[in-house]
C-alpha cells in the first residue's frame, strides 16, 4: 500500500483522531477542580477521572491491536472512533461521579480500538524513508496533543464549562469519520486464519494494572506499607503472572511475549512509560497548584500552560531532527536530564513563576522522549508485527499515564486537601528524581546503534 495516492491524507485524518485521543489524557486536568466542586468528587474519584480513561485505554490496547490483525484495521478504526465519540458525549452529559467514570471507561474502550489500528495502518501504508517521516509526525502528535490538552481544557472550562472538554470531541469525531469513510483503504487482515483474539487476556492485564493503580492512589491515605496497599500490589503481580501464563497457552494470544525480550521494544516501552508518567505528573500538579495554591482561574491556568505546550512540541520537533545523527540513546539521556533539571525548579523554589518556568523546561525534555520511544520500538517492526507492536507501545503509553497520576496524587495528597505548598514540592522532587534514575537506566537499555527514525517531527 506504499503507493496509495491518498496515504498522506489518511495520515492527516488518523493523526487528528490520535491527537484527540492523547489530548483527552490531559484535557481534563484543568477541569478537575471545577468538576470536583460541581459534582462533589473527592481526591480519589478525581484521580480516577484520569486513570479510568488511561487504564481502560492501555489495558485493552493489546486486544485492539490483535483484532486489527485478525479482521483488518479499517473496521476497527471506525468502531473505535464511533465508540469514543459517543462516550465523549455521555461523559459531558453526566450529572454525577459514577456516570463520569462510566463515560471515561467508554472513551477508553473506543481509544483502545482506534489507536493501535490507526498506527497499524500508518506502519503498513508507508515504507522506508516515508515510514520514518510518518512515525516522526505521529510521535510529535503524542507530545503535542498532551500539552495542548491542558491549554484547551483551560479555555473550555473557563468558557462554556467543564462538560465541553468532552463535548468538543463529538463534532471532530463525526467529521473525521465521514471523511475517512471515503479515503481509508481496506487493508487485508494479517492473521485472518489464526482464530479468535484472546478475549480473556485483555481483562487480566487490565485488572492487574488496575490493582496496582488502586494501591498507589490509596497509599496517599493508608500508607505505602499498609496491609491493604501491599495486598493490592501482590494481587497485581499475581494477575500479571496469570496474563503471561494465558498468553503462552492461548491459541491466538494478544501478544507474542517474545517481543518483550527484544531490546529495542523493551527500551521503547520503558521510555514511553516514563515520558507519559512525567507528563501527567506535570499537568496534574501544575493544574492543582495554580488553581488551588495560587488561586488562579482555569483560563489563567490554561494560558500559563501555553509555554508548556510549545516547549513539549519544540522538544519533539528537535528530537526528530537530531535523532538520526545523535542516536536514540543520546537524545533520551539529554531529554531526561532536561526534564529532571526543569522539575527541580518548583521542587526547590515555590511560586507561580518557578512552577511555569520549571515545568516548561521539563516538558521540552519530555517531548523529545516521545520521538525516541517510537523510533526505538517501531522503527524496525515487520509489517506482520505492526498491530501487536503498536499495541504494546500504546499500552505502556497509557499505563505510564495511569501510574503518573496515581503516584503524584498520593505524594501530594496532603496539599491537594489543604493547598499547602509542601506536598507539591515533594511531588515535584519525586518526579525530578524519577527522571534522573530513568536517564541512567536509558543509558544502559537503549541500543547504541542509530535508530531507523531519522526524520523531522514536523
Amino acid at each position: 500500500m506504499s503507493d496509495y495516492p491518498r496515504r498522506w491524507q489518511v495520515l492527516a485524518l488518523l493523526g487528528i483522531a490520535q491527537f484527540m485521543l492523547i489530548l483527552d489524557v490531559t484535557v481534563v486536568a484543568i477541569s478537575l477542580p471545577l468538576m470536583g466542586a460541581d459534582l462533589g468528587l473527592d481526591r480519589e474519584t478525581l484521580t480516577w477521572v484520569v486513570s479510568a480513561y488511561t487504564l481502560t485505554f492501555g489495558g485493552l490496547m493489546l486486544l485492539g491491536g490483535r483484532v486489527a490483525d485478525l479482521i483488518g484495521p479499517r473496521r476497527v478504526v471506525f468502531a473505535g472512533l464511533a465508540v469514543f465519540t459517543i462516550a465523549s458525549f455521555a461523559t459531558g452529559a453526566a450529572q454525577d461521579g459514577a456516570l463520569v467514570l462510566a463515560g471515561r471507561v467508554g472513551q477508553g474502550v473506543g481509544a483502545a480500538l482506534l489507536s493501535p489500528s490507526a498506527l497499524s495502518v500508518v506502519v503498513r501504508m508507508f515504507d522506508g524513508d516515508e515510514r520514518n517521516r510518518a512515525l516522526g509526525i505521529w510521535s510529535a502528535l503524542g507530545g503535542g496533543g498532551a500539552a495542548v490538552g491542558v491549554l484547551v481544557g483551560g479555555l473550555l472550562a473557563a468558557g462554556p464549562g467543564w462538560p465541553w472538554v468532552f463535548f468538543v470531541n463529538v463534532p471532530v469525531g463525526v467529521i473525521v469519520f465521514a471523511v475517512l469513510v471515503r479515503v481509508l483503504p481496506t487493508l487485508p487482515a494479517i492473521d485472518a486464519g489464526r482464530g479468535r483474539a484472546d478475549v480473556l487476556g485483555a481483562p487480566l492485564v487490565t485488572a492487574a494494572t488496575g490493582s496496582v493503580i488502586y494501591a498507589m492512589i490509596g497509599a496517599g491515605e493508608t500508607g505505602w506499607l499498609a496491609p491493604r496497599t501491599l495486598l493490592l500490589f501482590a494481587a497485581g503481580v499475581l494477575l500479571y503472572l496469570l496474563f503471561g501464563w494465558r498468553q503462552r497457552r492461548a491459541a491466538s494470544p494478544l501478544m507474542d511475549l517474545g517481543l518483550l525480550f527484544r531490546r529495542p521494544v523493551v527500551a521503547g516501552t520503558f521510555v514511553i512509560a516514563i515520558a507519559t508518567a512525567l507528563m501527567v505528573a506535570v499537568f496534574f500538579l501544575g493544574s492543582f497548584y495554580l488553581q488551588g495554591h495560587a488561586e488562579l482561574g482555569p483560563l489563567a491556568t490554561g494560558l500559563l500552560f501555553l509555554p508548556v505546550a510549545l516547549a513539549t512540541m519544540a522538544g519533539a520537533n528537535l528530537g526528530g531532527r537530531v535523532i538520526g545523527r545523535a542516536g536514540g540513546r543520546a537524545v533520551a539521556i539529554a531529554g531526561l536530564l532536561l526534564a529532571a533539571a526543569g522539575l527541580t525548579v518548583p521542587a526547590v523554589t515555590t511560586g507561580t513563576p518557578a512552577v511555569v518556568i520549571g515545568v516548561s523546561l521539563g516538558s521540552a525534555g519530555i517531548g523529545a522522549l516521545f520521538v525516541v520511544a517510537s523510533a526505538t520500538a517501531l522503527g524496525q517492526v515487520a509489517p506482520h508485527e505492526a498491530g501487536v507492536a503498536s499495541g504494546i507501545v500504546s499500552t505502556f503509553h497509557e499505563f505510564g499515564a495511569s501510574v503518573g497520576a496515581a503516584v503524584t496524587s498520593s505524594v501530594a495528597a496532603a496539599s491537594l486537601a489543604t493547598q499547602a505548598a509542601g506536598g507539591y514540592t515533594t511531588a515535584f522532587a519525586v518526579a525530578a528524581g524519577t527522571a534522573l534514575v530513568a536517564a541512567v537506566v536509558s543509558g544502559g537499555l537503549i541500543p547504541g546503534r542509530r535508530p531507523v527514525l531519522a526524520a523531522t517531527a514536523e
